[in-house]
């Protein structure tokens, strides 16, 4: 396990994860929270189809 070198240096918002990625920076990337509901779209109303025309006859 690596060693703490400072401690406080980021200010952390609530939401966000934060690493140290190849070049030695550190990211936040906002973290993905599993189980929240998504709003229910409201039904699309069904349209109805009218009725094909019969063709007539030639004679």
């Amino acid at each position: 396990m690596g060693k703490v070198v400072k401690r406080n240096a980021v200010k952390r918002k609530k939401g966000y994860l934060y690493y140290v990625d190849g070049k030695g920076n550190v990211c936040e990337a906002k973290m993905a929270r599993g189980g929240k509901r998504k709003k229910k779209k409201p039904a699309k109303k069904k349209v109805k189809k009218k009725p094909a025309k019969k063709k007539r006859k030639k004679r």
